[in-house]
């Protein structure tokens, strides 16, 4: 009876693994086979199989310029972030002391936030000191902040799950500080650095309600770029923007869970 019991129950934990992921995943599933839409409008089910949408997709001039413009920010904002990102963790986790408790929630602030407010407060400010809000360097900024917490969390997990022991034993053989951390402490923490690169490009390539604020004439991104195409079109073209992106995403998790492991995005080990 207990072992019926049993069965019953990993049957139903199962069967809510299940409709979860469907859940999930459904929305996705739709919008890719939309792409593919014969017919002349968006909508589900597709009206037979066509690649023509992809093909009008890549002669519009002004969506490939922003998606490439978008690849280009993406990059900059990453590597950004997560260069500040690394700095503010080893700070926080080993030398900041009880005032980790007051700069963790403040590096944390931008996830704390809606994204269309940082933008805002962010568009105000530069318009207040006469750089103007509506530029590359506004996007630049906006997407470094509103990444960086993000590059901050992994590296932090990794640093606190960190053996602290060989870091002494080199000190004790002779190694400075400096010796230390590009031998010893970086060679063991640089797949969550990795990792939280490649998670801080996808989040600043798929970024809308910021870059709606701060893009400007000659920067816009693609999410923003799509958002203005709906508003006049409304055929498969967005579903083959969209299929894009989460090829890109996709593909990028699948090197990094095939390169550093997806582990490190929580402190695991590879």
């Amino acid at each position: 009876m207990r072992d019926q019991k049993k069965n019953l129950t990993d049957r139903c934990i199962d069967l809510m693994v299940i409709l979860a992921y469907v859940f999930l995943l459904l929305p996705t599933v739709i919008v890719v086979l939309a792409a593919f839409n014969g017919g002349e409008y968006l909508h589900f089910p597709p009206e037979g199989f066509s690649l023509k949408w992809f093909s009008k997709l890549f002669a519009t001039e002004q969506m490939m310029e922003s998606f490439f413009f978008s690849i280009r920010l993406a990059l900059a904002a990453s590597v950004t972030s997560t260069l500040i990102g690394l700095g503010a963790a080893l700070y926080v986790v080993r030398y900041a002391g009880r005032l980790s408790s007051v700069l963790r929630p403040y590096v944390l602030s931008p996830l704390m936030l809606p994204s269309i407010l940082t933008g805002l407060a962010l568009m105000v400010s530069f318009y207040s000191i006469g750089i103007g809000g509506k530029s590359f360097l506004g996007l630049y900024a906006g997407h470094t902040l509103i990444t960086t917490p993000y590059v901050f969390l992994v590296v932090s997990s990794v640093l606190y799950n960190f053996d602290y022991s060989m870091e002494e034993a080199a000190r004790n053989l002779g190694a400075t500080r400096l010796q230390t951390f590009f031998h010893v402490t970086l060679p063991h923490i640089k797949n969550g650095i990795i990792g939280s690169g490649v998670f801080a490009f996808i989040s600043s390539f798929d970024q809308f309600p910021l870059s709606l604020l701060l893009t400007g004439p000659g920067y816009s991104t693609l999410p923003v770029q799509m958002f203005d195409y709906l508003r006049f079109e409304f055929d498969p073209v967005a579903a083959a923007i969209a299929t894009i992106n989460i090829v890109l995403a996709y593909g990028m998790m699948f090197l990094m869970e095939h390169s550093v492991g997806l582990k490190v995005l929580y402190g695991g080990k590879k």
